[in-house]
């Protein structure tokens, strides 16, 4: 095969290309340039590993640029809408021209001919194979870095007054989404030097103990960097499920609304809010 391959290299590049040119779903912001590197490259991973292991035994060092390749090649294919079966495809469609090949130098000899059929359909197929699990592992990573990103994003920290912050939370808290509230909570205290923060849960929509252990542990790790923190947003609903869990809020100020927690926090700090036109009257 190797052989094959290297005596009919620039030929089979060319009908290669023309056939991924013109296959489905080419036109995903792949550009010609990127397309020829990507044949280049294959190409040359592909004598290295024949060169080395005719066995294709594709777990071996001698196929490790080809593994690289078609990690790269699925990540870059993954980022521009391509789906899995199009990005094995780029390998499939390679069995074409070396079809054409294999019938000129092999046509007149029937088991030569079906052995280097074999030999190519079966090396393609797990090549193909393995680009789909490279796929399959470059949109897990995608999917995972979106979902820190959107955790991340979802967790703001708002600086309302001097030494006041509030902290709106909206959906559901699991230990992740803990982790990066406390982490987000505990910087932005030592960034704004804050001496109250507030966590408001408006936008909870159950408190089951666990997401109640979450607050404790987010209202505790807030005042070891000597913040205190008032929690707001209690809805009746919440306020009595929390009852019936029997879990121990005493120690934590709770208000029913963002502007109450607000109106407390000023006070705690000795800040009043004062009607323009009162004063002008006084």
């Amino acid at each position: 095969m190797l052989a094959l391959i290297e005596r009919n290299e620039a030929g089979l590049s060319d009908e290669w290309l023309n056939l991924l040119r013109t296959a489905s779903g080419a036109g995903k912001g792949i550009g010609d340039v990127q397309l020829q590197e990507n044949v280049r490259n294959f190409i040359a991973a592909l004598r290295q590993g024949l060169s080395f292991d005719n066995s294709s035994d594709l777990s071996s060092r001698e196929w490790n640029s080809m593994q690289g390749f078609l990690k790269d090649l699925s990540r870059q294919r993954a980022e521009h809408g391509f789906t899995p079966a199009e990005t094995a495809t780029f390998i499939f469609s390679y069995k074409r021209p070396l079809f054409g090949r294999i019938q000129k130098e092999f046509g007149k000899d029937p088991d030569a001919f079906a052995d280097e059929v074999w030999r190519v359909t079966n090396l393609l197929d797990r090549l193909g194979l393995e680009s789909i699990e490279a796929f399959r592992k470059t949109r897990e990573e995608v999917i995972r870095r979106q979902q820190q990103e959107l955790l991340e994003l979802s967790t703001p920290v708002v600086r309302l007054w001097d030494n006041i912050l509030a902290l709106p939370l909206i959906g559901t808290l699991d230990s992740a989404r803990t982790q990066i509230v406390m982490q987000n909570l505990l910087e932005a205290v030592i960034s704004y030097s804050a001496a109250i923060a507030i966590i408001d849960i408006t936008g909870v929509p159950t408190v089951d103990t666990l997401v109640a252990q979450h607050l404790l542990k987010t209202v505790a790790a807030a005042r070891l960097m000597g913040a205190d923190c008032i929690i707001s947003g209690i809805r009746p609903q919440i306020a009595q499920t929390i009852i019936h869990l029997g879990v121990d809020l005493s120690d934590v100020i709770t208000k029913a609304t963002l502007a109450d927690a607000f109106q407390l926090a000023l006070r705690k700090l000795g800040y009043a809010v004062a009607s323009i036109a009162r004063s002008e009257k006084a």
